[in-house]
């Protein structure tokens, strides 16, 4: 039977749906026992046995790859739709085919995104631990209308935020070098980043992440922030400078923020962002609904014999 490694913790957890699918194509699949990822050092000592590998958010580099190939490995799915973990330059060089699943996630993530914006403008998470604690807090909250919000990435997600913003009367400042005015549905302001970043009182970041936007929020960015910004990341931690937002949460430029991501996952112990309750904490779980994991992982294992078959 070809073998395939899976890494992706939604599609493991639900791995007793896919057992029938897998023996159907003649497929032993080995279910990666990790909490997030592996380590580049772990694939390269074991990915040489599979043909396939369905990856999650682990280091799929040139290393890894090489290795790979010189072992059994075949192809590569990357479960999901990003994929700047993946070197596409060495998959190319090396012969070894990989698609992502794309558009998948618009509605799940975007879901999250909008249940943190709510969050962080009542405070609900800190009323929840009062509650817990015997006390009974009140905030005073913020409206969410008429707020400005900006919104960076405007793919499948950032399209699905815009929509649930909209709903919430929200004006909407979007930054996309890619976006075509032509779908531009609620006629909301499509800039170059970082233009009217000092009106912005929500910003959510939903953008890929690639060589040039890395660490794109930063002293310089904030230092230009509307004093009391709320900050919200549903894409790649490495978007964001944890040391840089550390400083500006504590000197209260930023008020609030809710991360999904990180630049090294699972959250380090150390990490000084632990120290705030401004802050409300994610395990990198937007896509994980029973409902896309059972989408993305049916296309994913389709993919993989596809290719597969045809190597």
């Amino acid at each position: 039977m070809l073998k395939v490694l899976i890494s992706c913790p939604p599609m493991i957890k639900q791995k007793e749906s896919f057992k029938a699918t897998f023996n159907e194509l003649g497929i032993e699949p080995t279910w990666a026992k990790i909490v997030q990822q592996f380590t580049e050092k772990e694939l390269v000592n074991i990915l040489p046995e599979f043909d396939g590998w369905i990856v999650g958010d682990d280091p799929c580099t040139r290393k890894v790859l090489v290795a790979g190939k010189k072992g059994k490995l075949k192809a590569i799915v990357k479960w999901g739709i990003g994929v700047d973990n993946v070197d596409f330059e060495a998959c190319e060089e090396l012969g070894i085919p990989v698609e992502n699943t794309p558009n998948m996630f618009g509605d799940e993530v975007a879901d999250l995104a909008m249940s943190y914006i709510t969050n962080l403008s009542r405070s609900i998470v800190n009323v929840h631990n009062g509650v817990k604690n015997l006390e009974w807090p009140k905030p005073i909250g913020t409206s969410l209308k008429g707020k400005n919000i900006g919104i960076v990435g405007l793919g499948d997600i950032g399209m699905n935020i815009v929509r649930r913003v909209n709903a919430a009367r929200m004006n909407v400042i979007a930054y996309d070098p890619y976006f075509s005015s032509v779908r531009n549905e609620f006629e909301f302001e499509h800039l170059i980043w970082p233009n009217k970043i000092e009106e912005l009182d929500y910003l959510v970041i939903a953008c890929a992440l690639t060589n040039q936007n890395r660490y794109m929020i930063n002293n310089n960015i904030i230092a230009r922030f509307k004093k009391g910004i709320k900050l919200i990341n549903v894409s790649r931690g490495p978007l964001i400078n944890e040391i840089d937002l550390y400083e500006g949460i504590k000197n209260g430029t930023i008020s609030g923020a809710a991360l999904d991501v990180y630049e090294n996952e699972p959250l380090e112990q150390n990490s000084p962002l632990r120290e705030f309750d401004q802050i409300i904490f994610g395990t990198h779980n937007g896509s994980n609904t029973f409902e896309a994991v059972q989408k993305t992982s049916n296309l994913a294992i389709k993919k993989i014999n596809n290719f597969l078959i045809n190597s």
